[in-house]
């Protein structure tokens, strides 16, 4: 047996502890034939067989995001201008106002999720007051996490927002002395406002849509994305909303691995749309580049526990538990996996009083089923999953929202959200995600980072004695999201028979700096034995460029997650780590203000100039609205 494909010369991560070292491997029909030494797997090389020299560089297995919008994200990722790991406000609105400039009317500028505030080196989001002097007439949607949207008069025009607008239970539209609303919608703590005026917005043409999620899946294999697990959305109908995927799939034109689960879209109908798909979709239909795995994450929409920190807990629906029942019934007679989205211990504790009913009459019996996010469970909680058979899919949203967590519950609760050390240690089935794009960024080294370094994008230590290795949390990113798909057996690691997934890093992961995990992207990413993605030392063996639609598209201006050259990044570095001294020192409240009990996210929105060091308040420490 020769091969089509062996890379050599390499530092080679694999999960066999028997075999030590590996620095090659042979790729013949999208499998590993071969994997050891040079000289070993060198044998497997014929004439036709392609060699690439690794020049010492990291290998690892291909990056598994167990939990990401893929499908809604490649729709739309054309479309929006993304601020992930733009390092200053100034920077961001600079990229605003050229967009702004360059976008055809009656087109949106949408800047949607994978930033947050304190990731800026201002430390604040920006003013509806500066929006609407960048864009006085193109409408412009600014999402900040789940919490709040941020419209221009121009976009308030175009969704017909006025005085007379209700706003939906649950959230809150933002009105000006005269009951006019000033262009902040904000979730309190139900999201569904900011869901619902998104999706008010212009879409791409078909063509544009194919081009914009080819896209969105070169970006993530940037990033050595191979495979992810596709957690369905709101406003992400079956199966109108898959043909782009599905099209792509048949003209063998994905670059990402993808299973996707069914999201119910119909509140109060949610059983109806599990059994229609029930008897019309088989359960894992499709290959290994593209199949159905089950249910979710939202199965009845009474169920939903918002994870807006800034809010307090919501309590769910008296009638929740019914609801949750008859569908989860369902699910399991038919033996189809699901998934259900849990943030709070309390909704936790609710829900497995469900799932237990139902196991009494109808046995779970091994059938894989998954609690996403998990932040507050408790041990008990972890216990009983796991005699039910389940995994918890954790991702990195307190990346992105831990200073908000810290700031509602303290730092001790703060260091356990989610418990991982623990979940780990009692065995339950855990897999690495990141709940793109709406929240977190798509980025898997942020959320290494997040969980290695322990600390947000802002530079909040969040974590300390639960942090994980550096091994732990890659193999969370690969051997652990595999099983939440049930292809355990298949991908995750680099060994003879498996699926030929894997990256070549730019920097190694092992022995980078702490700050520098979170810059880490891919020179070289594989799936099934085809290159899908190329740079640095292998940009000769780049499949080719594919154009970018619509010409005025954000994606071909900044190219999706912020990029510094390395002179650039280890400047950011610096400025970054001197600032984040200052602010440290002059920012240590952690709880109200000693002088005037203000409130946190009153202050962050504010125009008082806290970030000016040199000025009375800013010396002082205080961002609060007493004066």
């Amino acid at each position: 047996m020769k091969a089509d494909l062996i890379l050599y010369n390499g530092k080679i991560t694999h999960f066999d502890s028997t075999q030590q070292e590996v620095s090659a491997v042979a790729i013949q029909d999208g499998k590993f034939i071969a994997v050891g030494i040079d000289k070993e797997v060198l044998q497997f090389a014929n004439t036709r067989t392609k060699l690439i020299d690794l020049k010492g560089k990291r290998v690892v297995p291909g990056i598994n995001d167990s939990h990401i919008h893929l499908i809604r994200g490649g729709l739309n990722y054309n479309l929006e201008l993304r601020w992930d790991g733009v390092p200053s406000l100034a920077d961001a609105l600079r990229m605003l106002r050229e967009q702004v400039d360059r976008t055809p009317h009656p087109q949106w500028v949408r800047v949607v999720g994978g930033w947050s505030e304190f990731q800026f080196a201002e430390r604040r989001m920006p003013t509806l007051a500066e929006i609407n002097a960048i864009a006085p007439e193109t409408p412009v949607f600014i999402l900040h996490l789940y919490d709040r949207a941020l419209l221009n008069a121009a976009a308030l025009r175009t969704v017909g927002y006025t005085k007379d607008t209700p706003a939906p239970p649950g959230g809150t539209i933002e009105r000006d002395s005269q009951g006019n609303p000033t262009g902040l919608l904000i979730a309190s703590p139900n999201a569904m406002i900011l869901y619902s005026t998104l999706a008010k917005g212009p879409t791409l043409p078909y063509e544009e849509q194919v081009n914009s999620t080819r896209h969105f899946m070169k970006e993530l294999n940037r990033f050595g994305i191979t495979s992810v697990i596709d957690a369905g959305g709101g406003f992400q109908n079956y199966p109108d909303d898959y043909k782009v995927i599905s099209d792509l799939h048949q003209a063998d034109q994905l670059t990402v691995r993808i299973a996707y689960n069914l999201f119910t879209q119909k509140p109060k109908h949610e059983y109806e749309d599990f059994q229609q798909w029930i008897d019309t979709v088989p359960l894992r239909q499709g290959d290994d580049m593209y199949r159905h795995n089950g249910a979710g994450e939202m199965l009845v929409f009474s169920a939903a526990d918002f994870e807006d920190f800034i809010q307090p807990r919501p309590d769910l629906n008296e009638n929740m538990e019914a609801e949750l029942e008859k569908v989860v019934r369902l699910l399991v007679s038919n033996r189809w996996p699901f998934r259900l989205h849990a943030t709070y211990n309390e909704s936790i504790s609710r829900f497995l009083d469900v799932f237990e009913k139902v196991n009494r009459d109808i046995p779970f019996d091994g059938l894989a089923w998954i609690f996403d996010h998990a932040e507050t469970i408790d041990e008990r909680n972890i216990e009983r999953t796991k005699a039910l058979g389940g995994g918890i899919a954790i991702q990195s949203r307190m990346a992105y929202q831990g200073e908000y967590f810290a700031d509602r519950y303290g730092s001790t609760a703060t260091e356990q959200t989610p418990p991982v050390k623990k979940m780990l240690e009692m065995s339950v089935p855990v897999g690495g995600g990141s709940d793109a794009t709406r929240v977190s960024s798509y980025n898997p080294w942020v959320s290494m980072y997040w969980l290695t370094v322990g600390k947000t994008v802002g530079g909040l230590q969040i974590y300390h004695d639960s942090r994980l290795d550096r091994m732990t949390a890659l193999q969370l990113y690969t051997q652990g999201s595999a099983w939440f798909s049930q292809e355990q057996q298949q991908k995750g690691d680099i060994a003879v028979g498996m699926l030929a997934d894997l990256t070549v890093l730019n920097s190694d992961y092992f022995t980078v700096a702490d700050e520098a995990i979170k810059e880490i992207e891919s020179e070289l990413t594989i799936v099934a034995g085809k290159i899908v993605y190329a740079d640095g030392d292998f940009s000769p063996f780049s499949p080719p460029p594919i154009p970018i639609l619509p010409d005025w598209s954000p994606t071909k201006s900044y190219a999706g997650y912020y990029r510094i050259s390395n002179l650039a990044q280890q400047d950011n570095i610096n400025t970054a780590a001197a600032q984040s001294s200052v602010m440290n020192t002059v920012h240590l409240c952690s709880g109200s203000c000693q002088v005037h009990a203000h409130n946190h996210n009153h202050a962050r929105m504010s125009n008082i100039a806290i970030n000016n060091y040199t000025a009375f308040w800013g010396a002082l420490g205080c961002s609060c609205f007493a004066f």
